[in-house]
């Protein structure tokens, strides 16, 4: 770059004066600090990848940047603006070509500046709107990344390996500690020393829920979403790959799955088990084998573990809360309708306070609360664009190398929205939702890579003999 040597100059001045008026530590934790930045702006894919790690081992750690908001939400930011400095400087041309599943995302994204002004207006609480809706668009922002940083087998390898190591970073520090304590609270003091805030209303959260195991997701249901939306990744890498990307992908698919059982999410276990009945109607190799080998270990959890006992049970218990509490949310949720025909914006997460009206556990159904009926709708086109973009042709797609991306993120974005019947998590949750955003987009491209494949192969003359 033509303005190197200047900033380089500058940079060693002001840190040779700040040494001599700050403590030695705070100079160089500012320098490492700065020297990070720099290598993202100078290769955004490092970002996106320290992304893939962060957003999956430490996902609400949070920096003070003029506002205070999380690690991996402040890197989506850093990406776009070394995105924005390349252009500026002729370095990186992106593509101009957008699939018909990001142009039904700008249109969600542009619309949602009518329930953002609508909410400003009408929603009496305290909240910072204009932020709450910039950190959502950023958080959707990671599809349209896809094809600017991970367009090639390489760098999508490498973003892989970064989504499946950060997840077996948090699951090897929360399992160990749960199982150690029996209760979701002991990761608390641990999170906080990783740059955590707000523990005391964390601590008050998860003190109704001690016999679930508490994760750096903050709350047993997001862990239980965020792990079965990784799992399928993890096992399809597992059982395609070699040596240490093979180890890696069954280790977290095991652990991912022990962890699923012990957050307790009925909702994530059972989409999973959905989502793996439906890779093996496409003959995905190992698939029935596990349903089973899971129905045996399940049965034995069943006898030995008495949380999960009491978890699952609850599932055909008229006494259940969790239950009921969602049967209150739909009987509730026309009056919500009714009072904010827009949605109520981005201002506050439903309920609204002193309004006396409940919040909703459906991924649909939060959208309309958000952003009325039209941003549902929208949503909804999203998902089936995708749905019908990604798919390849063949009924019978081999699990293999080349389609083990594939395969992998099909499968978690399909638990993710299968998940949305019984929890909201994958509408407005900053970093859980930019994962699946993320993952969303490697699916779409590598179903374009793969159909771009099936079609070259196709319109090949045949040999001669």
């Amino acid at each position: 770059m033509p303005l190197a040597m200047p900033v380089g100059v500058f940079i060693a001045l002001l840190f040779g004066v700040l040494v001599w008026v700050l403590p030695a530590i705070k100079v160089t934790a500012a320098l490492i600090g700065v020297a990070a930045v720099v290598t993202i702006i100078r290769r955004p894919l490092r970002g996106l990848l320290l992304f893939g790690v962060l957003a999956t081992f430490l996902p609400y750690a949070t920096v003070q940047i003029g506002l205070r908001t999380t690690v991996s939400e402040a890197l989506v930011m850093l990406i776009w603006a070394s995105l924005v400095v390349h252009r500026l400087f002729a370095l990186y041309t992106p593509p101009l070509h957008l699939l018909r599943t990001e142009r039904w995302l700008i249109a969600l994204m542009m619309f949602s500046a009518l329930p953002f002004v609508a909410g400003q207006l009408t929603v009496n609480a305290d909240g910072n709107g204009p932020v709450n809706w910039v950190r959502w668009l950023f958080n959707l922002s990671p599809l349209f990344l896809v094809p600017r940083l991970l367009n090639d087998d390489k760098s999508r390898e490498q973003m892989t390996i970064a989504l499946l190591l950060g997840t077996l970073f948090l699951l090897l520090l929360s399992i160990p500690v749960y199982l150690k304590s029996g209760s979701s609270t002991a990761i608390i003091s641990i999170i906080g020393g990783l740059g955590y805030s707000n523990l005391d209303t964390l601590n008050e959260g998860l003190s109704g829920l001690s016999t679930r195991m508490g994760t750096p997701w903050t709350h047993p249901n997001i862990a239980g979403g965020a792990l079965a939306m990784l799992l399928p990744l993890a096992f399809c890498i597992g059982v395609t790959r070699q040596g240490p990307v093979r180890t890696l992908g069954l280790a977290v698919a095991g652990l991912a799955a022990a962890g699923l059982l012990f957050t307790g999410s009925r909702g994530a276990l059972l989409s999973l088990i959905l989502v793996m009945c439906w890779m093996a109607r496409r003959r995905v190799p190992y698939v029935g084998r596990l349903l089973m080998a899971g129905v045996f270990l399940g049965a034995l959890l069943l006898m030995f573990y008495p949380p999960l006992q009491e978890r699952l049970i609850g599932l055909f218990s008229s006494n259940d809360a969790s239950t009921a509490i969602r049967f209150q949310e739909y009987s509730h949720f026309p009056d919500a309708m009714k009072m904010f025909p827009l949605g109520i914006g981005f201002k506050v997460d439903p309920p609204v306070p002193g309004t006396g009206l409940w919040g909703i556990s459906n991924l649909w159904l939060n959208y309309v609360y958000k952003l009325g009926i039209p941003g549902m709708l929208l949503f909804t086109a999203v998902t089936v664009s995708w749905w019908k973009e990604a798919r390849l042709d063949s009924h019978v797609v081999p699990l293999n190398r080349d389609t083990a991306l594939w395969f992998g993120t099909r499968a978690g974005v399909m638990a993710a929205l299968l998940s949305g019947v019984f929890d909201h998590y994958f509408s407005f949750t900053t970093v859980l939702i930019a994962l699946f955003w993320l993952l969303l987009g490697l699916n779409l491209h590598e179903a374009r890579r793969l159909q771009n494949t099936q079609h070259r192969t196709a319109t090949e003359p045949g040999e001669r003999p």
